[in-house]
């Protein structure tokens, strides 16, 4: 109960801050993490979490499903196929180049062997713009520059879970062989993606039969009951339940964009509790030993991984592009370590391979920096696009909304028809410009 209590004076505090934090340095992941260390063992001993606490894992497990579910519905199939050049450089390129970039700096800096240099470089590899709000919500940024940040960080974090798991099985011990079938991860996998893609459909279909259908009043219902059917069936079966939410999702905006249109502000709740709950978790497991044990090489990874790997991959993957120099620069310094980041780092802490710790730890210091440095700049830089209403609060009768949110919040749609037209990826029309993420 201590734990919820702890948790619902952070979220009390997070919203009232949260207008502060859309106009300043201030960043309600950073509190998250923040209140989960003062209170952990490390400082005050009010709650006391450990690696191999079952809320780790459960907290873990819950947040990536409901951040991939929602994440999802951000993909617009029609708009991938109208912008998919750039996008498809920075994964097909920048991905993999800060993937093996992190990887050869975790192995001769840090000294862990290569099958888990290449963990850290998977878990570390996936991207959210969830610092850059200021950038990605506002429609005096170029809308293409918006649909990079969003499709790329939107569709990452699926494309790195393969990997993650797959290296996690290679690293188990001699005596865990059976840990490393590869051929049952494949078929998780596989499982995972038909039930995300049949179960969708199924229900799409059922609700329109004439006798059927959704009371409008309930209809917000209707695809939170397909996620937590699907959760169920996933754990049931054996399936991945993360590639099946990401498809899931994917599939919901494709074949009912109404039901996604009603669905969009409970699911950004619901989302939004449960990433604030494993943020807390995992700031609960940054104490100042956890820092202590990081060797110095570990540092070196962890800055070089934000201010040379990312930059330098990005930009490689933009030579030929027409971004310009100003355009380039950003979205190669946006590359913050995202949600997925910390879910998988706590998936690599709970699977007991050799040297987990000395991993988590390594990824744990990188994304507490991450959310340091790019919390901090994303209003800056917004005003070198002309950005200047950068306020989450509105003022009497007018709107004047927008900027930085505190973190992660509801994601522009990818590629959705926003205020800057066609291929934009801003807010809604007639909606303010970004809503404080809280």
């Amino acid at each position: 109960m201590v734990l919820v209590m702890v948790f619902g004076v952070a979220l009390l505090i997070a919203v009232l801050l949260s207008g502060l934090a859309a106009r300043s340095v201030l960043s309600t992941s950073l509190l998250f993490l923040v209140g989960g260390a003062l209170v952990s063992d490390g400082f005050l001993g009010l709650i006391h979490i450990t690696p191999d606490s079952g809320i780790v894992a459960v907290t873990a497990d819950l947040a990536l499903f409901a951040v991939l579910f929602t994440d999802g519905m951000h993909v617009s199939f029609p708009a991938l196929r109208r912008a998919w050049r750039n996008p498809v450089r920075a994964l097909g390129l920048g991905m993999p180049l800060a993937f093996l970039g992190v990887a050869l700096l975790t192995h001769f800096l840090v000294g862990l062997d290569w099958t888990t240099s290449f963990l850290v470089g998977a878990v570390l590899a996936p991207t959210d713009p969830v610092f850059a709000s200021a950038i990605v919500g506002r429609r005096e940024v170029p809308a293409r520059l918006r649909q990079l940040l969003n499709i790329e960080s939107g569709v990452n974090d699926g494309l790195a879970l393969p990997f993650v798991l797959i290296l996690i099985a290679a690293a188990a011990p001699a005596g865990h062989a059976e840990d490393a079938d590869f051929a049952a991860i494949a078929t998780e996998l596989v499982l995972g993606l038909l039930l995300g893609v049949l179960l969708p459909l199924l229900a799409n279909w059922l609700v329109r039969f004439r006798l059927l259908g959704a009371e409008p009043r309930l209809q917000p219902l209707l695809p939170l009951a397909v996620g937590v059917t699907l959760y169920a069936a996933c754990h049931l079966t054996h399936a991945n339940p993360y590639l099946a939410a990401f498809s899931a999702g994917a599939v919901i905006v494709a074949v009912s964009p109404e039901a996604k249109e009603a669905f969009e502000p409970l699911g950004e709740s619901l989302a939004e509790l449960a990433k604030f709950a494993a943020l807390l978790v995992f700031g609960a497991l940054l104490t100042p030993q956890l820092f202590g044990d990081l060797s110095p090489g570990g540092y070196a990874v962890a800055v070089l991984a934000i201010v040379l790997v990312r930059p330098a991959s990005m930009l490689l993957s933009l030579v030929g592009t027409g971004f310009d120099r100003r355009e380039r620069l950003t979205a190669a310094w946006f590359g913050p370590r995202g949600f997925a980041s910390v879910v998988y780092g706590l998936l690599v802490l709970q699977s007991g391979i050799p040297r987990a710790e000395d991993a988590f730890t390594l990824i744990a210091v990188t994304i507490a920096f991450s959310i340091v440095a790019h919390s901090s700049t994303d209003v800056p830089i917004a005003r070198v696009f002309h950005v200047e209403e950068l306020a989450g609060i509105p003022d009497g009768g007018n709107d004047g909304n927008g900027g930085k949110d505190g973190d992660e919040g509801p994601r522009p749609p990818v590629g959705g028809r926003g205020r800057g037209g066609e291929g934009d990826v801003g807010p809604k029309a007639g909606e303010g410009a970004v809503s404080p993420r809280a």
